[in-house]
């Protein structure tokens, strides 16, 4: 059976889905870091989670300033802040492309403006917070080699913002999908993103 990335009800052949120009630091000593925001965070930290070589995921808050970096004032839409995780990750196992590509090709809806689903606003809108000049470099040559190759019906519309800090959520949100894989959000929408990144990226994922 061929493995397939499948956003928004469209399914994608994993070989139509494009691999990275370039990676960040495929190879090194020490462990890096990616911001990322594709939704409600306790979806995308559940996807990241499964991955080989990533070492922790912090949900949390990016965009907006400490004063309004909790749970409350994020979901008013008006802080700035973006529902956002935190990958830290050895690039000796996963590089930054990688990730990249899992989270365009699994993680989240990339062509949904302020939005994923049902959850409208944008603390849900699709970013990358880059920390470093070659950070953004590898995210914009992959935004636009996706779109030059038609992998999607509609453009992209994940923006690259730089990050200025990144604040953890209150700890009830941390590993929420593990510790509730009942709840009915997370069967309804975490549980079929780890459907296809098992499906999709089998190679990628932990043994144990």
């Amino acid at each position: 059976m061929s493995m397939t990335c499948s956003v928004s009800g469209m399914t994608i052949p994993r070989d139509r889905f494009p691999a990275p120009p370039h990676d960040l630091e495929p190879k090194g000593e020490g462990l890096q870091k990616a911001v990322l925001a594709g939704g409600c965070f306790w979806c995308v930290e559940a996807v990241f989670l499964t991955l080989n070589g990533v070492q922790r995921v912090t949900s949390g808050y990016a965009g907006g300033d400490a004063q309004t970096a909790n749970y409350d004032a994020v979901c008013t839409g008006q802080t700035g802040h973006a529902e956002a995780v935190e990958v830290e990750y050895d690039p000796a196992v996963i590089s930054y492309g990688e990730l990249l590509r899992v989270f365009f090709s699994v993680a989240h809806d990339p062509t949904q403006l302020n939005r994923q689903g049902n959850d409208r606003g944008p603390q849900y809108r699709s970013a990358v917070f880059y920390e470093t000049p070659e950070q953004r470099r590898v995210a914009e040559d992959y935004i636009r080699q996706i779109d030059q190759a038609g992998i999607f019906a509609d453009p992209v519309v994940t923006s690259l913002e730089p990050l200025r800090d990144f604040y953890a959520a209150e700890e009830y949100h941390q590993n929420f999908a593990g510790k509730h894989p009942r709840q009915p959000y997370i069967m309804a929408v975490a549980e079929p993103k780890l459907k296809k990144v098992r499906e999709v990226y089998p190679d990628r994922l932990k043994t144990v």
